[in-house]
């Protein structure tokens, strides 16, 4: 039986390149639905406090569903299931990217909608009593003061959702945790594998914590 390279060999020549390519995925897949979980988060939001009762019921059940339901079966939903009921292609990167996002989404609305109604209401009735309209003073007046708020409770999810990326590994998307699953068993060094594998989750959850401080510290200097 040859001998098995040492740790530093194994780790640089075998695992850290192999890691590397999964966690530039699991990045992308992070990044971009984040920004689609944002985009439909605040749509949900501003649906949840609508004055139209049509809108807020549709807004309630889309949160119900998606944070009733686990991630898990929504990724196969909208990998296997949803292709043919729209009768269309859909390949693994933006199913699950979709999937992911939507998900994301019915988290981020309701985030989005504390950090809103947290605004004192005397501010939008003085907007519209300047001539605002109401989405005018939203955009102009109620959201530019929720940024501050915010960034704390969308990092934490910005990064539970890096870690919720590894489930897309079901439809064959070779993201980190599905490189790193990979990896152990081919060489059944489980210890450095998955150690690494801890570390570089540990590294994404660091960085976002990192920027968040960031933009804190500019938000509030620009308050003071």
């Amino acid at each position: 039986m040859p001998d098995q390279p040492d740790f530093w060999t194994f780790s640089t020549q075998v695992v850290w390149p192999r890691l590397a390519a999964g966690f530039v995925l699991t990045a992308e897949l992070t990044v971009l639905s984040g920004a689609a979980g944002l985009l439909v988060g605040l749509l949900i939001a501003l649906g949840r406090m609508s004055r139209f009762a049509v809108l807020r019921h549709a807004a309630r059940i889309y949160i119900a569903l998606f944070r009733g339901t686990p991630l898990l079966l929504q990724v196969l939903f909208v990998y296997f299931a949803l292709p043919p009921l729209l009768d269309v292609r859909l390949d693994a990167f933006p199913a699950g990217v979709l999937a992911l996002g939507l998900n994301a989404g019915a988290y981020f609305a309701e985030i989005l909608r504390a950090a809103i109604e947290s605004i004192d209401r005397g501010q939008m009735e003085a907007a519209r009593a300047l001539g605002m309209s109401h989405r005018l003073a939203m955009r102009r007046i109620i959201l530019p003061q929720t940024y501050r708020r915010l960034i704390p409770p969308i990092v934490n999810e910005l990064a539970a959702l890096s870690k919720d990326t590894s489930l897309v590994s079901v439809i064959a998307l070779s993201e980190a945790l599905y490189v790193t699953q990979r990896i152990a068993a081919t060489y059944l060094r489980p210890w450095e594998v998955y150690g690494w594998a801890a570390l570089g989750y540990l590294t994404i959850v660091l960085i976002l914590s990192g920027v968040a401080a960031r933009l804190e510290a500019r938000l509030g200097a620009r308050e003071s």
